[in-house]
């Protein structure tokens, strides 16, 4: 037998071990993403108006990036949908949107899609650092900060009440910096008569929201500024309102809520109202409700739901809820679309009347 021959054969067969190992893992991974991710349709939106989006990222020149040691000051990613108004030159009310704790700019896409089809511009922020990863206008991916991820696992408010009010103090900076720095960039753009998206603003007419911590930043806006007309927090606790601790309890802001703000339960949270500290004051105002505060539990399903992960991944969904729900994906988020498009249209297109609730 040629020695040479048989090392050669050897040789090949290993190679074609490798490539079947090779091919067989990659198969794993990609049914394993497929499975997490199956394809879907998306949900369609009910307006008259067609829809353009757009990605811009913005530099803010007041504040240095802390998540690296770049010493570069922090840049800002916002992903807009509004619409396709070429012919009729209206102006729009604007709503920005602040993702949840390790969301996306397009983590509620589907939301975005019905309030611009309905004649809204939406800018939804993607926190870099803050988002599990947001893409720039450059397309430069930006992936967690792997301590920002520690500090979500850890905070827990029923047994450190110091701890959590210091992450809170932090994480409601960073969010609320970049919302305030959204919105006045949108505003100067638009007093320049700056092109594109900006030309469909209404700056008399502005809305903001989010989910989960990113509904949180979007609670404490009105606390800072004037402009703001309507706020609506999907299941966010007012983590903006917490002034400190004292004797083992968190310590309240003692004003009023300045503007109209409709706060959306799951299933997660609306048995917990009473008993999560962290979400003492929106308790309060289910039991005691002013008259701009309003509250809306939307039942059978959990705080991922709440989110268009339920239609990316039912899977994961599922897993991060614990189990199995009572209503169909779909469903459940155009109640919660619906609901949200009301308010607007209620509270922010009608302007004089969110005039006559600040008055």
């Amino acid at each position: 037998m040629n020695i040479l021959n048989h090392q050669q054969s050897a040789t090949e067969r290993r190679r074609k071990n490798v490539v079947r190992i090779g091919i067989g893992t990659v198969s794993i991974v990609v049914l394993s993403i497929m499975a997490l991710f199956p394809p879907y349709q998306s949900i369609t939106p009910s307006g008259p108006y067609k829809i353009v989006t757009a990605r811009h990222t913005y530099i803010d020149p007041n504040r240095i990036e802390e998540f690296n040691d770049s010493g570069e000051n922090r840049k800002v990613n916002a992903v807009f949908w509004f619409p396709d108004n070429a012919k009729d030159g209206k102006n729009f009310p604007l709503v920005v949107f602040s993702h949840g704790g390790l969301g996306t700019e397009d983590s509620n896409e589907s939301l975005y899609l019905e309030l611009a089809s309905h004649g809204y511009v939406v800018a939804s922020i993607g926190h870099p650092y803050h988002a599990f990863w947001t893409e720039d206008e450059g397309g430069r991916i930006t992936f967690v900060n792997i301590n920002y991820f520690q500090e979500l696992q850890q905070e827990n408010a029923q047994h450190d009440k110091p701890g959590s009010y210091r992450y809170y103090q932090q994480w409601m900076e960073t969010r609320m910096g970049d919302i305030n720095f959204v919105i006045d960039t949108i505003l100067d753009e638009a007093s320049n008569d700056s092109d594109g998206v900006y030309n469909l603003v209404d700056v008399t007419k502005i809305g903001v929201m989010g989910h989960s911590l990113g509904g949180s930043a979007a609670l404490g806006i009105p606390r800072q500024r004037d402009d703001v007309d309507v706020v609506i927090a999907l299941e966010s606790p007012f983590l903006y309102d917490i002034t400190g601790v004292e004797y083992d309890e968190f310590v309240w802001i003692d004003e009023p809520y300045p503007v109209p703000v409709l706060n959306i339960y799951s299933d997660s949270s609306w048995g917990h109202l009473s008993d999560w500290t962290q979400y003492a004051r929106n308790y309060e105002f289910l039991i005691d409700a002013p008259e701009n505060v309003f509250s809306l539990h939307l039942p059978g399903r959990g705080h991922f739901s709440m989110t268009d992960l339920s239609l990316a991944s039912p899977l994961l969904t599922r897993l991060f809820e614990g189990g199995q729900t009572s209503r169909d994906r779909e469903g459940y988020l155009r109640e919660i679309n619906l609901a949200c498009l009301e308010f607007f249209d209620r509270y922010l297109k009608n302007i004089d009347r969110v005039q006559e609730m600040k008055r």
